[in-house]
């Protein structure tokens, strides 16, 4: 399976275009988070990438709730949030907004790691997990140098050991990669990343 996956669009059109180009040439597009900015114009994210004609699988991010991305998501998507869904005999489980609680304010969509953790014991098995925010200690650094990532996801990569564990959130740490066990960790950014997945 073709896997086109990015994360932190929030609204930026001309990255929105060269993820929908990019897009047919994918199985699958994952978008892990964060399509908007501060609960504002989701419709019109969504909108830009109306054009992307390959099945998609989304988590919130701390920008827009799982139910206003239930309520915005294009024909065709999974919105995954504490839930999982099997693709072409591939395990998929996301879990979206900000683990642990981001210091935003009201706006932002969070979790704490508790309640993440119990979340995310829901999962069994995970060929690909998708979250937003990034495992405690890789892809989760600052501008200043501090890991702001979560315990709960980076126990529960080390429990299931995913082939691939997709997050974003932390912008600082886009592009950045690394592993957990046997599992690939990677930050995507809202550029176009490509995964090549065999069942």
């Amino acid at each position: 399976m073709k896997i086109l996956a990015f994360s932190d669009l929030h609204m930026a059109r001309a990255r929105a275009a060269d993820l929908v180009a990019a897009s047919a040439g994918a199985d699958l597009v994952i978008g892990a988070g964060d399509f908007c900015n501060m609960r504002n114009g989701l419709d019109k994210a969504m909108q830009l990438l109306s054009d992307i004609a390959a099945p998609m699988l989304v988590v919130p991010g701390n920008a827009e709730s799982a139910s206003e991305l239930q309520a915005a998501a294009l024909d065709g998507t999974t919105v995954l949030h504490g839930t999982g869904v099997e693709l072409e005999g591939l395990q998929f489980f996301g879990l979206g907004y900000g683990v642990p609680v981001t210091p935003f304010g009201d706006w932002s969509c969070d979790l704490t790691e508790h309640f993440a953790g119990q979340l995310l014991d829901e999962c069994s098995t995970a060929d690909i997990l998708i979250t937003h925010s990034p495992p405690k200690g890789l892809a989760d650094l600052t501008s200043d140098g501090i890991s702001v990532g979560s315990t709960a996801i980076h126990s529960a990569i080390k429990r299931l050991q995913p082939r691939l564990a997709l997050c974003g959130h932390i912008h600082d740490s886009w592009g950045h990669r690394g592993c957990i066990g046997t599992s690939e960790v990677v930050n995507l950014g809202p550029t176009v990343n490509w995964f090549e997945v065999g069942h």
